[in-house]
């Protein structure tokens, strides 16, 4: 690549495949951010249900968490190149398309089916597999840049979505979201190589022997066998669940309910997607942070505070009063530690399972993020219907959060059942 060499005497090209993958990851962040705005003016527009539309969301948040180990087996086959440029296509073609919807199944194929498909491929699991090829040191700074753009896709995409739907309806929102994606498919042709052998590089910071190439094994052999060897981990299980309980308390509450919640507080739509916004930017600073901190800390450690910290956040919300005082402070508080779990998890996976393994063996540990966010995300939109509130829901998901602080705490406390020193999931599925 031409920028490869134009940059490979001055700096790194790792923070070239780093800001690719940041955009990518903003963008995919930004449309499945998206529902959030839209489950009013849809229950509005069509008379759907709450909980109508959070099935839907909730069938995206799953698909999203699924596609994960299979993304992740898929770009170790064919690249992630190709991988991702699917995935933006994917994502801009079902958003684009569902301005035309007229019924609830067809909110369900596109928001809920293709729009999980799509972003499943442009997951964490990209950031794991761009930041265990490209880096050696500063990993874990990568992997918590890459979790920003979550925070960060939120934060360019909702207050604008918000004042979209309030001046304009919903239906413009869609076409936004679908031209964001498509603008991203060049950059990633470009600029994004599938690994540092492609530019002629060796993995930031790199000192040692030349990196394992791609196995050549079927995606399916990959991925399945990584989930056998996790299987038999107690690590894998301890990480599954502290995950599920971190994809239930962010995405499938907050993620999706909190716009609702505030509206049912009597506070106007792009008030409440400003709230989200606010917790963006303090996500960007946190999530960040969190990367720097686990190349220092011990990941476990740090797990058991932001689970702590965050499950005392969401037990306070719904005593909070939601005036603009208390509400600025929750938004700073849980913005700080809204993904900052997803650094020292990417560690722990490794340490346990191995540079080449751990990310497909991640993308399992993120299906139980999204199981979480799926099953909050149904369960809030039901107890709202059902009680009229969303205090149950947000009360259920503090008290998670403070089990899970202490589930991590015993992570790497006896020996695994899985071997971590040798061999890698392709060799187990040749």
């Amino acid at each position: 690549m031409i920028v490869a060499r134009w940059t490979s005497s001055r700096f790194h090209y790792a923070w070239v495949a780093a800001a690719v993958v940041f955009l990518s990851l903003l963008a995919a962040a930004g449309i499945r951010a998206t529902p959030g705005v839209l489950i009013v003016p849809l229950e509005q527009a069509f008379g759907w249900s709450p909980a109508t539309i959070s099935l839907a969301v909730a069938i995206n948040l799953l698909l999203f968490g699924l596609m994960g180990p299979f993304a992740a087996a898929l770009m170790q086959r064919f690249g992630v190149r190709r991988v991702v440029m699917f995935g933006l296509a994917l994502l801009s073609v079902s958003t684009a398309a569902s301005s035309l919807m007229t019924a609830a199944w067809q909110l369900v194929l596109s928001w809920g089916v293709l729009v999980g498909f799509g972003s499943g491929m442009v997951s964490m699991v990209l950031g794991a597999t761009v930041a265990n090829r490209w880096f050696v040191a500063r990993r874990g700074l990568a992997m918590g840049i890459f979790a920003a753009a979550n925070a960060t896709g939120q934060l360019v995409f909702l207050p604008m979505l918000g004042a979209v739907v309030e001046s304009d309806g919903w239906r413009p929102v869609t076409w936004i979201v679908a031209a964001a994606a498509a603008a991203i498919i060049p950059v990633v042709y470009f600029l994004l190589p599938n690994g540092p052998a492609d530019v002629g590089h060796v993995p930031y910071g790199h000192t040692g022997d030349a990196p394992l190439p791609a196995p050549p094994a079927n995606p399916l052999t990959i991925a399945f066998a990584a989930l056998g060897l996790g299987t038999k981990s107690r690590d894998f299980w301890l990480l599954f669940a502290s995950f599920f309980v971190c994809g239930a308390s962010t995405n499938g509450l907050i993620g999706t309910h909190l716009i609702s919640y505030c509206l049912d507080q009597g506070i106007p739509e792009v008030r409440a997607a400003g709230l989200l916004a606010l917790m963006g930017i303090f996500d960007l600073a946190g999530t960040t942070g969190s990367g720097w901190l686990t190349d220092r800390y011990d990941s476990r450690v740090l797990l058991f505070w932001y689970y702590g910290l965050r499950g005392l956040s969401l037990l306070f919300l719904p005593f909070s009063g939601f005036n603009a005082y208390t509400l600025s402070i929750f938004a700073v508080f849980y913005g700080l530690d809204w993904l900052a779990t997803v650094p020292p998890t990417l560690r722990l996976a490794t340490n346990a399972f191995g540079k080449q393994t751990a990310p497909v063996i991640f993308g399992w540990i993120f299906v139980g993020h999204q199981l979480g966010a799926a099953s909050i995300a149904v369960l809030a939109g039901t107890l709202r219907a059902m009680l009229g509130t969303y205090g149950v829901p947000v009360t259920i998901s503090g008290v998670l959060c403070l089990m899970a602080a202490l589930g991590v705490l015993l992570i790497g406390r006896k020996p695994r059942a899985a071997d971590r020193s040798t061999g890698s999931v392709a060799a187990a599925g040749a």
